[in-house]
């Protein structure tokens, strides 16, 4: 954990100003509030780092504080404005991801036909990135099938998806809202459309904001197009 903080934060020299660390609410110019909880033999309480791209300064040992409670994949999120260093990975259970195409046309895309995906994932056994390791989870509702217009824009949703498949981005092991039901494979903040025909629910076509909204919600995991020419 250390050496993933020190990867993404330079050490700031000098008097730090007097703004306050998002994370432990105390002034940069005075010790971390984690100071105690979060002991390392490397970084100290009162060191200040601040991150690469964003700019965003913070306690250093509060990044590992928060880095520590994570699921440690080597990726950091800056706490303020979300920016992704490293890739971030999730927790979703094995399975499968199945894509096939069909004639039909959705509701507001008539000029072309329909991808279709299928995911599969079985109940099983939680391991230490799951909230209750070593307990089983259920798997509700698999296999669970999903749908994109089949044109250019949808064909490059399928391609992200893919990438956060392969990240372990699409589902996790949660509490499921609309049942409540813990230890149980739940949706993971990348929205899916469940239904072809009619949107009553929320979870079907048309929905013109569709794809461009999955884009954003795929941009704010750190998949974007740039990982597919990679």
């Amino acid at each position: 954990p250390e050496a993933v903080v020190k990867k993404y934060l330079e050490e700031l020299k000098g008097t730090p100003s007097d703004e306050d660390c998002i994370i432990c609410m105390e002034k940069l110019s005075s010790p971390s509030g984690y100071g105690d909880t979060c002991e390392s033999s490397t970084i100290k309480a009162e060191t200040v780092g601040r991150l690469a791209k964003c700019q965003h300064s913070f306690h250093m040992i509060c990044v590992l504080a928060m880095y520590s409670n994570g699921n440690k994949d080597g990726s950091l999120q800056c706490p303020s404005c979300k920016t992704i260093y490293g890739e971030k990975t999730g927790t979703q259970p094995k399975g499968k991801m199945e894509v096939s195409t069909l004639p039909q046309s959705l509701p507001g895309h008539r000029d072309c036909g329909t991808i279709q995906i299928v995911y599969h994932i079985s109940r099983g056994i939680q391991g230490p990135e799951h909230p209750s390791p070593g307990m089983p989870y259920t798997a509700r509702g698999f296999p669970r099938y999903c749908y994109l217009p089949d044109n250019e824009k949808g064909r490059k949703v399928l391609e992200l998806l893919r990438v956060a498949w392969k990240r372990r981005l699409i589902f996790t092991v949660g509490t499921s809202n609309t049942t409540g039901e813990s230890d149980t494979v739940v949706w993971n903040e990348i929205h899916h459309k469940t239904e072809m025909d009619t949107n009553l629910s929320g979870h079907g076509y048309p929905d013109p904001n569709y794809l461009d909204n999955v884009l954003a919600e795929l941009a704010a995991q750190g998949v974007t197009e740039d990982c597919l020419r990679q």
